[in-house]
């Protein structure tokens, strides 16, 4: 299971890096949101992957660490308002300057769209 977590994680994050390249502001939040599921999941992997465990303390021999479950919770709440924030940014961006380039020049003429 560990290993999954682990692969998943990576793909996530390498997928994230690749879209903060770009130069859209669409590409930039996708890539962000990636990048934020991905930190979400190792933050919930670095609790300890326990099966069966129960996350009240007394349930079970070796209950399951909250801290990573509130953590995450956290993040999600945080994410979702950030992701918010800046689709709202990149439609004004648009708006003001009727494209999607982060650094608001109109593309090449060998550009594809």
């Amino acid at each position: 299971m560990e290993l999954l977590f682990s692969l998943v994680t990576g793909v996530l994050s390498a997928s994230g890096i690749y879209l903060l390249l770009r130069g859209r502001t669409f590409s930039i939040i996708v890539g962000l949101a990636l990048l934020s599921y991905a930190v979400n999941l190792f933050l919930f992997s670095m609790g300890g992957l326990h099966t069966h465990a129960a996350a009240v303390i007394g349930e079970s021999e070796s209950p399951a660490d909250p801290l990573p479950q509130a953590l995450v919770l956290t993040a999600i709440v945080i994410g979702f308002a950030m992701t918010a924030f800046m689709v709202i940014l990149a439609i004004r961006a648009r708006a003001e300057l009727g494209n999607d380039h982060v650094d608001g020049k109109q593309g090449e003429e060998g550009e594809t769209r």
